[in-house]
């Protein structure tokens, strides 16, 4: 009998910083079974587009991975870090599937994302070589009727919180600890980021 591949969830962001919205999302798909587990994959700072309140990556993945400490179904994953610039979704996920066969890559995004999907590198590709898991954002509808057979919106908790809003509250002395996971808060507070 062929072993059941992996179910991986990719979440991809610049997590600057990751926030408990992330964590409630990918924690509520690998406890209602959509997905065995999550690899946050943190994106690279893109060299053509220097971005002043950009963490630096070593910095961006020692957030992350203070984040998820002690949660068996978490990852976090630096595998875009070697990439050739910019990378490209369409690039990571073909690279991961030939990295690691024992798993299905499912990749997580927004519906707002999804709604501009068609503009991304090679959509057709991801769509019939990887599977796709669609969150609610506010003001975007998902038509399911439409949706390819493996592409799946789901029904996770809208949780509205943004990295924008946390960087820009911390850079005007908010205290904003319950955004984040209290290890995050810990770094970004004794590191004094983003101040």
């Amino acid at each position: 009998m062929e072993e059941k591949k992996l179910r991986t969830g990719i979440f991809g962001g610049s997590f600057n910083p990751i926030h408990i919205g992330h964590l409630a999302l990918a924690n509520y798909l690998c406890e209602n079974g959509y997905i065995d587990e999550v690899w946050f994959l943190i994106s690279p700072q893109n060299p053509f587009k220097q971005n002043q309140t950009l963490l630096d990556d070593s910095m961006r993945l020692k957030l992350v991975k203070a984040a998820i400490e002690g949660y068996p179904h978490f990852h976090a994953s630096d595998f875009e870090f070697n990439l050739p610039k910019p990378s490209y979704t369409v690039t990571t996920l073909n690279k991961l599937s030939e990295t690691f066969s024992d798993r299905n890559f499912y990749l997580i995004i927004g519906a707002d994302n999804w709604a501009a999907f068609d503009r991304w590198k090679s959509p057709e590709e991801i769509i019939s070589r990887h599977h796709i898991l669609i969150y609610p954002r506010l003001g975007y509808e998902i038509n399911t009727e439409s949706l390819p057979h493996n592409v799946q919106a789901v029904d996770t908790p809208l949780i509205e919180v943004s990295s924008t809003f946390i960087r820009e509250s911390i850079a005007q002395g908010k205290d904003v600890r319950y955004f984040l996971h209290p290890s995050v808060y810990e770094v970004i507070n004794s590191e004094g980021l983003y101040k």
